[in-house]
């Protein structure tokens, strides 16, 4: 019987997540600054903006799951940089949609490169099967984070 007043570490899977996160996010980030002047903030901003086009900071938020301080700072480095366009929606004045500009995109295409290589290295010990199985589960548990963050313990 396991004792239940802590953790197993080696067991609980939103530690497990987290800590595995953190080191490919430290690691990214140091890769990505050091080769290419931009932290691992910035190359998710950039990635989901080679996908979405146009795309606003709150959806940005949304996607990635950043604060919007994160995501505000990024794309203020990335436009200062010139990587990132951005323009006032003419039909609604409050949406500021930003686009990467050439530059931005011969960014992306550059870190890309990289990042595809450290994920084949991540999985390199996985056959393809597992690799699918792998990522149906984590979309599974994509769709259920916020039924998660919805629980309140002092809730009946």
């Amino acid at each position: 019987m396991s004792d239940s007043s802590q953790l197993d570490l080696s067991r609980y899977v939103p530690a497990m997540l987290t800590f595995l996160a953190n080191k490919l996010s430290t690691g990214a980030s140091i890769s990505y600054r050091k080769h290419f002047g931009i932290g691992v903030v910035e190359w998710r901003v950039i990635a989901l903006m080679a996908v979405e086009d146009q795309i606003t900071a709150n959806r940005i938020c949304q996607v990635i799951g950043l604060d919007k301080s994160a995501v505000s700072r990024s794309l203020q480095l990335l436009e200062k940089a010139g990587r990132i366009t951005g323009q006032v929606d003419s039909q609604d004045a409050r949406r500021y949609a930003v686009s990467l500009t050439a530059e931005g995109r011969a960014l992306h295409d550059r870190v890309l490169k990289v990042a595809l290589e450290r994920e084949q290295r991540l999985l390199s010990d996985l056959d393809p099967t597992e690799v699918e199985t792998l990522i149906n589960l984590l979309a599974r548990l994509q769709t259920k984070v916020a039924q998660v963050n919805e629980y309140d313990p002092a809730a009946p």
